[in-house]
């Protein structure tokens, strides 16, 4: 049987999106970010695809994630290796614990240093496993989260140089205020970090991978692609998708579609009201499909009574409260709708397009949100 709710990934648009950005990048080289399963949409057609476009580094939040995206990388691992190109790379992005840094370092992930004890860890296991792992020094420049102060980073680095069997090939820092092209917060971090690069750089410091730009930075500051900046980082562009607030510069475009099927058409009566809690009432006979879709699947309750979704090639408005397996929708435009028929909740339909930054919008949130909450009753189906 097919399942009543899917999500289709185009992989040749998201391939698309990868070089895309690559160019408007470049020189500075592209990572990948993955965490989170693909934003839970499936690591592994994501990383294969990627590899295969040409992209050597991918970016996770932590170890679960990076043995995952070995296990799908290991072919391309293998064919990549055996024509002289390079191996894809794993950086873990946020933190690592104490119990999980021997099997990171045994499995070649590149490990962020956020403190001094953290770094001899790495060490140890390093030493013992008779390798030498590769370590990005973890700068806080006003993020507030995770990492090494700034006022504390020359120390750290100073120290950790002294270790064994470390390679500190890179360093990188993350921004909270990206998204907005005119806050001076971003500027001052930037020319901080810079700031401590180059007094690292004083100090013999030679690093081949330093980043501090994701998807808003790469849109907003394009400065953070050029000198010193090597590397940018990237999740939310590669799904054509944006945060609200900033510019567009790059030209991407929408990777997702969510797809569901009418369950029911019904001719309903003037005043009969709608959903949990009565929030529409029918004004006057009204032709209302119910679909199979709701807040289960990832339909954000905001969309109650103001989104929509396409129907046999229209435009069709939710009305009343969306629930958790149902929505009702106005077909009354929508001639020959049975059940069965395909229903479009974001993607393409002819010239008109839906997409999750839409539903964001309605939502007062960012299209990581809408993405992530896609419920695991929906099947991920991959095209191209």
């Amino acid at each position: 049987m097919k399942r009543r709710v899917v999500v289709e990934i185009d992989l040749k648009a998201l391939v698309r999106n990868y070089r895309r950005i690559a160019a408007h990048c470049r020189p500075a080289k592209v990572l990948c970010v993955l965490k989170a399963n693909a934003y839970g949409l499936g690591v592994g057609a994501y990383a294969k695809a990627l590899a295969k476009a040409g992209c050597t580094m991918f970016g996770v939040a932590e170890p679960f994630e990076a043995l995952e995206l070995r296990k799908a990388l290991a072919s391309k691992l293998a064919s990549t290796v055996g024509r002289g190109r390079l191996a894809p790379e794993i950086q873990i992005l946020s933190s690592v614990l104490p119990d999980e840094i021997p099997e990171m370092v045994r499995r070649g992930v590149i490990l962020p240093v956020i403190d001094v004890p953290t770094a001899k860890l790495i060490s140890a296991a390093a030493v013992k496993a008779k390798v030498v792992a590769k370590v990005h020094f973890k700068l806080d420049t006003g993020m507030g989260r995770l990492g090494i102060l700034a006022k504390d980073a020359l120390a750290v680095m100073r120290e950790v140089k002294k270790l064994p069997n470390l390679d500190c090939e890179g360093v990188f820092s993350h921004f909270p205020m990206a998204f907005d092209p005119k806050d001076p917060f971003t500027k001052r971090q930037i020319k901080l970090f810079k700031e401590i690069v180059a007094a690292a750089e004083k100090e013999g410091f030679r690093f081949k991978k330093v980043h501090i730009s994701a998807s808003d930075g790469i849109n907003n500051f394009p400065e953070t692609a050029k000198k010193p900046f090597t590397v940018v980082r990237t999740g939310i562009n590669l799904h054509g998708s944006f945060d609200p607030y900033g510019r567009k510069a790059l030209k991407v475009e929408p990777v997702l579609s969510l797809k569901t099927r009418v369950a029911q058409i019904r001719e309903l009566p003037a005043g009969t009201t709608l959903g949990y809690g009565r929030t529409w009432c029918l004004n006057k006979p009204t032709k209302v499909a119910t679909i199979s879709a709701g807040y289960a699947d990832g339909l954000p309750l905001a969309l109650t009574n103001r989104g929509f979704v396409f129907i046999g090639g229209k435009r069709c408005k939710i009305i009343g409260r969306i629930s958790m397996d149902y929505t009702t929708v106005d077909v009354s435009e929508v001639r020959n709708v049975k059940p069965g028929d395909e229903v479009i909740c974001f993607g393409k339909c002819g010239k008109d397009t839906i997409t999750p930054d839409d539903w964001a919008a309605l939502k007062g949130t960012h299209a990581y949100d809408i993405i992530c909450s896609l419920g695991n009753r929906v099947q991920r189906v991959v095209r191209g």
